[in-house]
């Protein structure tokens, strides 16, 4: 009996191992995309290019609560993945302010700059989705990590395609089309992962409350 809990105290030691050096991984790529994001989306003045500078600092701070509880019980995984969906919908609301601001001051972006930040990010993102895939069906924490890294992968070929819209129509109009695009993605992103969190946290505190 002790040799079976050994060896499944080195099975979860290894998971665990694997989970940590993934997330540092993919935290420090997001944090590299973000600081080349902010400054692409400040040059280019694109309301799709900010949506996925927001999404990739509140991805990156993501990672790091999911590496910070990595081990834990289960009910501090659920709170934690609570906790990034209200990132997502944080980074939801600023997308949506930043859509009625161009609303009212519509400008066209400039495509290049877009169209070579967004190729950029695609890239990170796509590297990101193959590191955290083999890990996703590991518990509710690396679940929504991995439905974060995903949203990132729509986004980027959202803005790849905006950046081709604007350049071919010299229009702000797509750029603020697809913003909303990926304003509703993450509403819905944000949403399953709360709704997942919450259905655990109910289900941890069942027995608790039934004594």
């Amino acid at each position: 009996m002790s040799g079976c809990a050994c060896e499944n105290d080195s099975d979860f030691s290894a998971i665990e191992g694997k989970q940590k050096k993934v997330l540092v991984s993919v935290m420090l790529i997001n944090l590299g995309t973000f600081c080349m994001m902010v400054l692409a989306s400040y040059q280019s003045q694109s309301s799709a290019l900010l949506s996925g500078t927001l999404d990739n600092l509140g991805d990156a701070l993501a990672y790091a609560v999911s590496f910070a509880v990595i081990g834990a019980g289960l009910l501090i995984k659920a709170r934690a993945a609570l906790f990034k969906g209200a990132l997502i919908s944080l980074a939801a609301g600023l997308v949506a302010i930043q859509i009625l601001y161009r609303c009212f001051y519509l400008e066209v972006p400039i495509s290049e700059t877009m169209g070579i930040a967004a190729c950029l990010n695609l890239l990170a993102n796509i590297f990101c989705l193959f590191l955290l895939t083999p890990l996703r069906n590991d518990d509710l924490n690396m679940a929504s990590v991995w439905e974060c890294s995903r949203n990132d992968v729509f986004e980027g070929l959202a803005v790849i395609v905006t950046a081709l819209a604007v350049w071919m129509s010299q229009s702000g109009l797509p750029d603020i089309v697809v913003a909303f695009f990926l304003l509703v993605l993450f509403t819905r992103s944000a949403a399953r992962i709360c709704s997942a969190a919450l259905i655990q946290i109910s289900e941890v505190n069942s027995p608790v409350q039934s004594h």
